[in-house]
């Protein structure tokens, strides 16, 4: 899209929405944190004809908002300013904002000469596309997004609880997974994210109560464009969170913030469509099992899933979801309509053959998510890779846990791979690595309220 369309599109939006008096420009930092500027109306058009610069360092920043040095974009470089550039089509209102004047739109970072920016997630994923895209094979993917409800008030000791339900007052305490009961008693809420996702054109394709006090899931449709699919799944998780608080509540994506209670997911489907527009993954006789390429895909992913857990688990608290019996995969495994593997194929009608990847948190960023699972595929098809037997039954039974399950484990892999090296770029592997590393080595340094209660007295 070039600068001329990017300026009509503002320009169209700002005469058919006269209400709005202020947009913000966001772009999504390496921990999917929205970072950005709000512009006042009459300053659009000259903020974005003269491109909005923010700092290289913004890809530095821990989820504290602290700039890691190591990554050698704060100081080191001067901090120094780089181009961004809008997103096409994600110039929207926000319908849940406190005063309803506003709008919002994504953009992404470039060089001075336009080039791709490598320390930006979304430009990560478009290289890694678009070297997938070269073997001829399109992928389709749909993002499902787990979160909870909590009550804006905290617990007697600061952690948070599940919020009292808007028809009864009472506070949830049963897990109740599918309950319609309890998409009737937050229908208000629900209500208001369809219609706030149908004025930003975001396709939710269901909701549904999840396995825990105050859980929900929200799924978003099949999209062909994966960029766009990323973005809808970043406006999407923005959207929530105001709805929630619109509505009194806070929604988190945090992975764990439960000890006993099941954690918070991104689950990604993914198929793979030739230049006939035909899934890859099914085979012309339908057959169940699916297509050759469908085994190296999967074999790609199994392959590449201990180095990708630093993607798919990037902050201390990710590592908390990974307990067994909770649904969370504890090793890189596989079958067919199995919800206790890692990678599970959904069963349906054969042309709807496909991946569902069930690694990931819902603290994950979705630009790095998908960029790592489309290099997992392609690793695989390029190899010629076969993966191991499906699992059938219970696999937390059959196979050991093996993924990482901390984070300097998960560090160590991403930092020896090769392969990730090669497909993210010396320079966004690098960066990533320190930023992650860094804010780990924090981590160590904070005391716990456990401790205090263990050690203070007993030691």
């Amino acid at each position: 899209m070039s600068d001329p369309d990017r300026l009509q599109e503002a320009s169209d939006f700002l005469q058919c929405h006269p209400e709005v008096q202020s947009v913000d420009l966001l772009i999504s930092d390496i921990n999917g944190v929205l970072r950005g500027k709000r512009v006042p109306r009459d300053n659009v058009l000259g903020v974005l004809s003269s491109r909005m610069r923010l700092p290289a360092s913004v890809f530095a920043l821990d989820i504290c908002g602290n700039t890691i040095e190591e990554t050698g974009l704060g100081l080191e470089s001067g901090d120094g300013d780089r181009p961004c550039l809008p997103i096409a089509g994600t110039l929207v209102t926000t319908p849940w904002a406190r005063h309803a004047n506003q709008a919002q739109m994504l953009m992404t970072m470039v060089e001075e000469n336009g080039e791709p920016f490598a320390c930006d997630p979304r430009q990560l994923l478009e290289r890694v596309l678009s070297d997938f895209c070269r073997r001829g094979l399109s992928p389709v993917i749909a993002v499902e997004l787990e979160f909870y409800l909590i009550d804006r008030e905290r617990d007697n000791v600061g952690a948070p609880q599940p919020p009292r339900s808007p028809a009864t007052g009472e506070r949830a305490s049963q897990s109740q997974l599918y309950s319609m009961i309890e998409l009737d008693e937050y229908a208000d809420f629900l209500e208001s994210i369809t219609l706030a996702a149908r004025d930003q054109k975001l396709p939710i394709d269901t909701a549904l109560k999840e396995c825990a006090p105050g859980q929900f899931e929200v799924n978003l449709l099949h999209h062909r464009d994966v960029l766009r699919a990323c973005d809808e799944a970043v406006m999407l998780k923005r959207l929530i969170k105001g709805v929630a608080l619109q509505h009194g509540f806070e929604a988190t994506f945090m992975a764990k913030p439960y000890s006993q209670e099941a954690g918070n997911g991104t689950h990604v489907h993914v198929s793979l469509l030739d230049a006939e527009g035909s899934n890859v993954f099914a085979t012309p006789d339908g057959r169940e099992l699916g297509s050759e390429r469908l085994h190296r895909a999967i074999a790609g992913l199994v392959e590449l899933m201990p180095a990708s857990m630093a993607i798919f688990a990037p902050n201390l608290n990710s590592y908390r979801r990974f307990q067994p019996g909770l649904y969370v995969p504890m090793a890189p495994t596989w079958g067919y309509d199995n919800r206790s593997v890692a990678l599970r194929i959904p069963s349906g009608s054969p042309g709807a053959k496909r991946i569902e990847h069930r690694v990931a948190g819902a603290d994950v960023n979705p630009y790095l998510l998908v960029a790592a699972i489309l290099a997992g595929i392609d690793h695989g098809l390029a190899g010629e890779l076969a993966p191991p037997a499906p699992i059938v039954g219970n696999a937390y039974a059959q196979q050991a846990a093996s993924l990482p399950t901390s984070w300097p484990q998960a560090l160590d892999a991403w930092q020896e791979s090769d392969v990730f090296l090669k497909a993210f770029g010396e320079a966004f592997h690098g960066v990533y690595h320190a930023n992650r590393r860094a804010e780990y080595e924090l981590s160590r340094q904070a005391i716990s309220a456990l401790e205090y209660r263990w050690y203070l007295r007993n030691t």
